[in-house]
Order: C-alpha cells, then sequence, then structure tokens
C-alpha cells in the first residue's frame, strides 16, 4: 500500500521516515518530496508498505501524531491520474495566445 504524510517537518529526512513506519512493519520505501529549484523539504512525502493490515495500522497510529515537533496528516494515498497534455494545473500564466481584436 502506498500512503501519503502530509506536515513533515522540513529537517526530516527519507531515512526519518522509514524508521517511524518501520515500527508498524515492513518499508518497501520512504521518500520526502523535494522542491525542483530549491531542494528544499515540500513538506510532503509517501511510504510504501507491502502488508496493507501493517500499513493501515501505521495510518491508524500515526495520523495525528507528533513528529519532530509537527502533527502528521497520514492517509492511503490515491492514484495519480493521467493528464493528456502533462500539464498539473496551475502555473500562473495562460497557454492561449492573445487574440484581441
Amino acid at each position: 500500500m502506498n500512503i501519503y504524510i502530509a506536515n513533515i517537518p522540513f529537517k526530516a529526512k527519507d531515512n526519518d521516515l522509514r524508521e517511524l513506519f518501520e515500527q508498524y512493519g515492513e518499508v518497501q520505501s520512504a521518500k520526502i518530496i523535494m522542491d525542483k529549484v530549491t531542494q528544499r523539504s515540500r513538506g510532503f512525502g509517501f511510504v510504501e508498505m507491502s502488508d496493507d493490515a501493517e500499513a493501515r495500522e501505521a495510518i491508524e497510529s500515526l495520523n495525528g501524531a507528533d513528529f519532530m515537533g509537527k502533527t502528521l496528516v497520514v492517509n492511503e494515498a490515491r492514484p495519480r491520474t493521467d493528464n493528456p497534455d502533462g500539464n498539473r494545473g496551475g502555473g500562473g500564466f495562460n497557454r492561449r495566445p492573445n487574440r484581441s481584436i
């Protein structure tokens, strides 16, 4: 099961996240998402656990738990949706040409 974790402290590392979840079972991967430009944590990440029962126990136990001074938000991750043009939304610029007459 893939688990989404929000409100991760900026000082936390992948290994800290792995160790937190290993209390509940085998962790296949633990990854904190980093900003591509600044290379700083974006404050959320994902943990993948092989056993669904262990993963559910981790979610129940760690959602709302204090981790390095911050309250975690832990949920089962939703599958990524395919976006045909590759745009994730947002951005702040208009892709349409200016068609004023």
